[in-house]
């Protein structure tokens, strides 16, 4: 990166325990934060692992959200915080992938109660002050710093249990959140160096959690990538990729992490001429990680290819005939990108993320 332009860099307080089996640091943690009527919020496969907190926090949890769902509706998110003020709930713990996170947030959005988030995936959003609700088949997205963790324990140990096919789309979810970082309007030297570095350790990891994925070291170095990726997340601003996975998310109920997959490439080829310092910043983490790039976007596509994760949108349950409807919503949001976003240039990218080859 050349010389610093003009920037601001504002990165909100949020306390981070990273390590293998921190989850015995939960109630000690909880403890921190005044926890003694805490609601755990967590779905049915984190069961077993909701188990091991339950144990160490006994009475503390005076009740459990279970019905977890992708990209939060409304009413399930009334339901939650109906549910957390009946029991006069003074902490809310969430245990799981960014389902669980998001379900936590919208209570912390209406309550102002406090988080503690124990992620089990590589989502990403436990590090950031942003929510989303779907409701009418849409999903609005907005920040509040009401529902920022306060606290956020990571343990690799805990996405062991990831399948390879989820670790591998969840992992590249969290690679676009470092890819439109670099390009965001709220980019800083230091968040630069962050986003880069995070792909650099996913492209690296990835492809050795696929092949031996209880590795630990792997999943460690793959959970720290995805670690700094929320933070870029949350400090940067995001581009044309997310607000097509918004608005895929919530007009078409697709998969949160296959989608954020199979789009990537494809909405990195529509920026790579408009932010140069940005893909070259790509190219290199990814050579970093051994992963042979001669662009951006096809060095993504083919980390892709070689973990399995989704390159096709069709793959992923998206109906080619919702191409141009889409591509509407898209520009009707109006996203700040560093390619302007038009009908036609959205067309064109939906239509290759549908069609799932090589991007050029």
């Amino acid at each position: 990166m050349s010389a610093p332009p003009s920037f601001v860099h504002d990165v909100p307080a949020s306390r981070v325990v990273f390590a293998l089996g921190a989850i015995e640091q939960v109630g000690a943690e909880a403890s921190r934060l005044g926890g003694a009527r805490v609601m755990l919020i967590a779905g049915g496969p984190e069961a077993a692992l909701a188990a091991s907190i339950e144990s160490q926090l006994g009475d503390r949890i005076v009740t459990r959200f279970t019905d977890v769902t992708m990209h939060v509706p409304v009413e399930i998110a009334q339901a939650a915080v109906q549910q957390a003020q009946a029991h006069e709930v003074d902490l809310l713990l969430s245990l799981g992938g960014g389902s669980s996170t998001g379900t936590a947030k919208a209570v912390a959005l209406q309550t102002g109660l406090p988080m503690l988030a124990v992620p089990t995936t590589y989502a990403g959003s436990e590090m950031t002050s942003i929510w989303g609700l779907t409701e009418n088949q849409r999903k609005t997205t907005g920040r509040d710093p009401r529902v920022l963790p306060r606290t956020v324990v990571y343990d690799p140990v805990l996405t062991v249990g990831l399948p390879a096919d989820l670790s591998a789309a969840s992992g590249m979810n969290a690679m676009a959140h470092l890819v439109e970082a670099l390009y965001a309007p709220g980019i800083s030297p230091i968040s630069f160096l962050q986003a880069k570095e995070g792909i650099r350790a996913l492209a690296a990891s990835l492809p050795r959690v696929m092949a031996a994925p209880e590795d630990l070291d792997a999943r460690s170095e793959a959970l720290y990538g995805a670690w700094l990726a929320g933070w870029a997340l949350g400090t940067t601003g995001m581009g044309v990729h997310h607000k097509i996975c918004h608005v895929l998310g919530g007009a078409y109920n697709l998969p949160h992490a296959p989608m954020h997959s199979a789009v990537l490439p494809f909405a990195t080829a529509y920026n790579e001429q408009a932010a140069p310092a940005a893909m070259a910043a790509v190219v290199e983490a990814l050579q970093q990680a051994g992963q042979p790039a001669a662009s951006a976007a096809s060095g993504l596509f083919d980390l892709q290819r070689r973990i399995g994760a989704p390159t096709c949108l069709a793959d992923v349950g998206f109906d080619p005939a919702s191409i141009e409807e889409a591509a509407a919503l898209v520009v009707a949001g109006a996203p700040v990108n560093p390619r302007a976003v038009d009908a036609d240039g959205i067309h064109t990218l939906l239509s290759d993320a549908v069609a799932g080859g090589r991007p050029q």
